[in-house]
């Protein structure tokens, strides 16, 4: 990654305090997609790599063809998600393990807490001098497109003296995107601000409201719905001798509660309701060579079941099944497809169907971005639908989404996504040259 000098302006000039002054582009969420854009953004600019090898060919030989040209100013031609295998967790230019490695330790079994990854988030802000780019305590309350009519006459005055933007609004259409929200100050008040940019991208992430099962006893203090929890629990004593961990879910967060329960050899009861060899479940769509530990719990799941013992210790899997009840006394009740009922004593259970964001800041939650305008944003089943070259949303132009909302469910194709935002910002600057 080489520094460059005409990405500096993006994100470092000053704002008035009334906001009217438009930045080129806000970024609305600071989890690895945002923060992978802010460092694009920030005067990073990648390169490729000399006598470096990416493991797909022809996207080899089109990085080949202008090795001296910034990467953001070629058009990768639909490859943009595949640039970076890399450390599945990493960010460009300080790799996950080899932070891991500064704290003193390895990666166990190529696990990482949540934590682990937090803190690591954490620290590549920190590394890479990007704490001015991010508003830390804001709550974004509201996005939407305004015209020049709607506009105070300060503020139009503001737009047009705008000079030192890297862009220039269009003569003929002075419309913005208006971000209102509020900072939460030091004494706990709210503090309301709004400001206008030229671009705003979404990048919160899905995993604002976890799916509930909707039964009963799930509210229960021995129910989660998030992995964090085992990892606590873990903490806290739970292991071999405990009782097992109801594991609910057939996707990779309950895959990933799977492995670290593996690791630390707590026992597991793993339930969910589609058929192991059904085409939609997620592990059999993944290749085997890059997902080696994902095709481990598939196969967990088909030689270890109730109905026949696999060489798996700790760990029992109920295809087809789905959970009644929890009580109290912490027994959970599970059903078959034929109706028949089963009881368990359960430590904890950890429910991992999934999640969906909230985007109650947009205009009608952002359903009409979607690319099923009747449907609410699902990041699995209902995505928003974006340019696949620029990650642009075909329905607002100047808003982009990234990560779980566009589809992207791995932080693995998160760099391709910023890299695609930051290629389509750049061009535009490039269209009105300062």
């Amino acid at each position: 990654m080489l520094p460059d000098r005409k990405m500096y302006g993006l994100l470092n000039r000053p704002q008035s305090k009334s906001g009217f002054k438009p930045l080129p582009v806000v970024i609305i969420g600071n989890g690895p997609s945002g923060i992978c854009l802010s460092y694009l953004l920030s005067g990073y600019v990648p390169y490729l790599k000399r006598h470096s090898i990416h493991p797909h060919p022809i996207l080899q030989r089109k990085l080949e063809e202008a090795p001296d040209i910034s990467i953001l100013d070629q058009s990768i031609e639909g490859s943009m998600i595949t640039l970076s295998r890399g450390d599945w967790m990493g960010l460009p230019d300080l790799p996950f393990k080899d932070w891991l490695k500064q704290k003193r330790r390895g990666l166990r079994n190529n696990r990482a807490t949540a934590e682990d990854i937090a803190q690591y988030y954490q620290h590549y802000v920190m590394k890479k001098g990007l704490q001015k780019n991010f508003s830390c305590d804001t709550v974004v309350t509201s996005v939407k497109k305004v015209s020049a009519e709607s506009i105070s006459n300060h503020a139009q005055k503001d737009l047009q003296e705008s000079s030192d933007s890297l862009w220039t609004l269009n003569e003929k259409s002075t419309e913005v995107f208006q971000v209102d929200g509020f900072f939460k100050t030091v004494k706990g008040d709210e503090e309301p601000f709004s400001i206008y940019a030229e671009n705003v991208v979404l990048a919160t992430g899905t995993y604002d409201g976890p799916t509930w099962l909707g039964v009963k006893g799930e509210n229960l203090s021995y129910v989660h719905h998030q992995l964090s929890a085992l990892e606590e629990a873990v903490k806290n004593n739970i292991g071999i001798m405990s009782d097992p961990v109801l594991i609910v879910g057939a996707g990779l967060t309950a895959a990933d509660a799977i492995l670290f329960a593996h690791h630390c050899n707590i026992p597991v009861i793993h339930v969910f309701r589609r058929r192991v060899s059904d085409p939609g479940l997620i592990f059999n769509q993944l290749p085997k060579m890059m997902y080696p530990e994902y095709h481990k719990v598939h196969q967990m799941m088909k030689e270890q079941s109730a109905a026949c013992a696999g060489p798996y210790e700790c760990y029992i899997s109920f295809p087809e099944h789905h959970v009644l009840s929890f009580g109290k006394d912490k027994k959970c009740i599970i059903q078959d497809k034929n109706g028949y009922q089963k009881a368990y004593k359960i430590s904890m259970a950890l429910v991992l169907t999934g999640s969906n964001p909230n985007l109650s800041f947009l205009p009608n939650n952002g359903m009409d971005l979607a690319m099923d305008s009747d449907q609410p944003v699902n990041p699995k089943r209902n995505p928003i639908d974006v340019d696949p070259f620029t990650y642009e949303c075909t329905q607002e132009k100047g808003l982009y989404a990234l990560g779980p909302l566009a589809g992207d469910n791995f932080v693995r194709f998160v760099q391709g996504g910023a890299l695609a935002v930051a290629s389509s910002l750049l061009k535009k600057a490039n269209k009105n040259p300062p």
